[in-house]
């Protein structure tokens, strides 16, 4: 085996920058920041909310972009002189290069899928007949010279004669569709602008396909404006734009989001799904039949408190995954002669369902068993045939196709093993592999165990832990905790390059499935939303506590992260226990509690966090909002926040003014860092060299301020 780290644990630093003063004592010297005299009284309470305008696009306003400039100035000098950090970025590239194939899907004879040979900036798309040679159909890395532009997702027609495809621009969640010739390579004229949380549909006729956009926003407003009024269109091959069919809208409530859920293989069923985020976490079902004489939707299921996901349609049946009655969700079938009736085919189970699709005439259905993987094998009336052999324990994901296929593809992969696709058969029930990567270590060489640990209030909450197998375990070691805790979301176990290198280094890295997070039903999402959030703060804490009392880890040796709702999650934890960690790293984080929902998406997050322009609400998230809860005389732990000037997901400006508060109320010498990518947006589409490099700075940044190089 190759030797992955090769820097020795008892590294010195070389002095002579403005930023080595953080390693003898004293605390990078920041830009300073303007201020302004802004004061709202809101529901009776005083905001002062003095950097407001770092809330305006980088774009469009001048002052942004010059303190931008001046904090990455500054940060990187600091990064840069951490002595670990090349060392990091030659590991982690290394421990990157394995080949990365995705999902294929098949049709006739050809497979098409994305696949990356190692380092590419992006994944190229291929096709392969049979079981021939693959070749490059589209090759994002020729896109751009930064390598910027992505390939954002892709579908190919019924037939496979074209691939209708995303692009999407530094990050942004905007995407232009566009139309190739999966026979000649040929990229058509059709361009499909101000699409965003879309998926593609085509009609199975292959003439057309099924998007969902907004309203073209105006001009400099397209990164920060809200998305209201979304529609769902057809467009036709070979026409413009403007000449697309209004398929569905909600002009009643520009708050609707709408979109293609499922269209049967005959094309004579369009199934559309709307959801309110503002009125409950659930999803309405609407259907147009093509066939009818009016030719508009109507509804199946009204309502937004009751989630609902479609999974196919056989013989007039509609299959469909529900929580109404069923919070760990249940399938049922309606029947399209009469939509009224449904019938329960698979009743709730103790495990949570995480996916289902119909294909090669059987019904596949996920489930997760203590945030593990488990599929089992139905026939169409319901009744259990068996369950899937995985390659082991960990997350799968895939099984969708057709109806009529005679095979069955999924992914799996694991802490410890990258993402290998396999080739199941339906009629013997053995799987084959498909396409597995060469690996640079040994999985054998790194250790994963779950631990249940007790949160404040007694709950049992799952936590991963991570380490190579000879970390002597009868000391402490720098440790990495990570956390989401939000919107139903479940961390279940997969592969990183940054989480192995750690690994590599010495690090111990765990996974905490705090509470708001989907691993346990909708239950478990509850109890962490709303006035419960504060219950994954507690999660998040306890699991710390828990590191901390095993020997894993220590307060001088314990690092924090999250992104996302994750961001907002570290940011939170350590206004409120600013002694018990060694560094923090929130990243792209939601840290003003109070506005998140005049931006973008923002308004989506209304169900889970609760709407601040309601009293009720705005009184316990003023309690736990990052950026209003930073207090002086503090001495917080050494912070490394991370955000991208074009995340129009959630703004930079969160980030922005988290960081200018917390370098005003400096309190001792522990750095209050930011780290702005460019061309970047909230995670998706970023090249891989840009990856390697923002998470080799994190990593140096924890190991220096964690006690790994002394």
């Amino acid at each position: 085996m190759k030797k992955l780290f090769k820097l020795g644990m008892t590294a010195t630093f070389l002095a002579g920058s403005t930023a080595v003063l953080a390693w003898h004592g004293q605390a990078p010297m920041y830009p300073k920041t303007m201020k302004q005299d802004v004061v709202e009284t809101v529901h009776g309470v005083e905001i002062n909310d003095p950097y407001r305008w770092l809330e305006n696009d980088i774009r469009e306003d001048k002052n942004v972009a010059n303190w931008v400039d001046a904090q990455n100035k500054v940060t990187h000098q600091y990064l840069n002189n951490l002595k670990m950090r090349d060392e990091i970025i030659a590991t982690m590239t290394e421990l990157w290069d394995y080949a990365k194939p995705g999902l294929p899907q098949k049709r006739g004879d050809t497979y098409f899928y994305r696949y990356n040979s190692g380092v590419q900036n992006q994944s190229p798309l291929y096709r392969q007949e049979g079981d021939g040679e693959r070749e490059v159909l589209l090759d994002p890395n020729g896109w751009s010279e930064d390598g910027t532009l992505a390939l954002a997702g892709y579908e190919p027609s019924p037939d496979g004669s074209h691939v209708l495809y995303a692009v999407q621009d530094g990050g942004s969640d905007w995407r232009t569709l566009q139309v190739v010739n999966a026979q000649t390579g040929e990229v058509l004229s059709d361009r499909v602008e101000w699409a965003k949380f879309t998926s593609l549909d085509w009609h199975p006729n292959g003439e057309g396909f099924f998007y969902a956009r907004f309203p073209a926003p105006e001009e400099g407003a397209a990164m920060q404006s809200l998305n209201y009024n979304q529609t769902v269109y057809y467009h036709k091959i070979g026409t413009d734009q403007s000449e697309d069919q209004l398929i569905f809208a909600r002009p009643d409530d520009k708050r609707i989001s709408v979109g293609v859920s499922h269209v049967s293989e005959d094309g004579r069923y369009v199934f559309l799904s709307a959801s309110n985020r503002a009125e409950g976490n659930g999803s309405e079902i609407w259907m147009l039949d093509t066939e009818s004489a009016d030719a508009s939707p109507v509804a199946l299921r009204t309502g937004f408190e009751h989630q609902h996901s479609i999974v196919g349609v056989v013989d007039d049946r509609l299959y469909v995954t529900t929580d109404h009655d069923a919070p760990n969700e249940k399938i049922v079938a309606i029947s399209l002669d009469d939509p009224s009736q449904a019938s329960v085919l698979i009743p709730e189970q103790e495990s949570v369902i995480s996916g289902a699709d119909i294909v090669a005439g059987k019904l596949f259905v996920q489930y997760l068993e203590d945030v593990k993987s488990a599929v089992y094998r139905y026939s169409l009336s319901g009744i259990l045939e068996e369950q899937v052999a995985l390659p082991g324990i960990g997350s799968a994901f895939g099984f969708y196709g057709d109806v009529a296929d005679d095979e069955v593809f999924y992914g799996f992969s694991s802490f410890n093993q990258p993402t290998a696709i396999y080739r199941y058969n339906p009629e013997t029930g053995a799987s084959e592999t498909f396409m597995a990567p060469e690996l640079a270590f040994d999985p054998a060489d790194i250790v994963v165990n779950q631990v249940f640990y007790p949160s404040k209030d007694g709950t049992r909450v799952p936590m991963f832990v991570m380490h190579k197998k000879d970390l002597d375990m009868t000391k402490p070691h720098p440790t990495i905790l990570y956390g989401y805790g939000g919107f139903n979301v479940s961390l279940t176990p997969s592969f990183s390059p940054s989480r192995l290198t750690w690994a590599q280094m010495g690090g111990v890295y765990a996974i905490a499935n705090l509470r708001g997070g989907g691993e346990y039903g909708k239950k478990w999402h509850d109890a962490g939303r709303l006035e419960n959030k504060q219950n994954v703060f507690d999660d998040f804490i306890a699991a710390g506590e828990f590191l901390i009392k095993e020997g894993l880890t220590s307060t001088d040796h314990l690092a924090i992260a999250g992104g996302s709702n994750g961001g907002l999650l570290v940011g939170a934890v350590i206004n409120q226990r600013p002694d018990m960690f060694a560094a923090a790293l929130p990243a792209v984080g939601v840290m003003d509690m109070l506005r998140f929902h005049k931006f973008t998406a923002g308004r989506f997050w209304v169900y889970d966090y609760g709407n601040p322009d309601t009293e009720k609400d705005f009184n316990y998230l003023l309690t736990y909002s990052p950026y209003h809860n930073i207090k002086p005389n503090t001495d917080y732990p050494p912070t490394l926040i991370t955000t991208a000037d074009r995340d129009d997901r959630v703004v930079p400006g969160h980030s922005f003014k988290y960081a200018a508060r917390m370098q005003e109320y400096q309190f001792g010498a522990s750095p209050r860092l930011i780290r702005i990518e460019s061309r970047a947006g909230h995670g998706s589409g970023m090249p891989t060299s840009k990856r390697i490099e923002a998470a080799s700075d994190q990593l140096a940044f924890v190991a220096h301020n964690a006690g790994m190089e002394k």
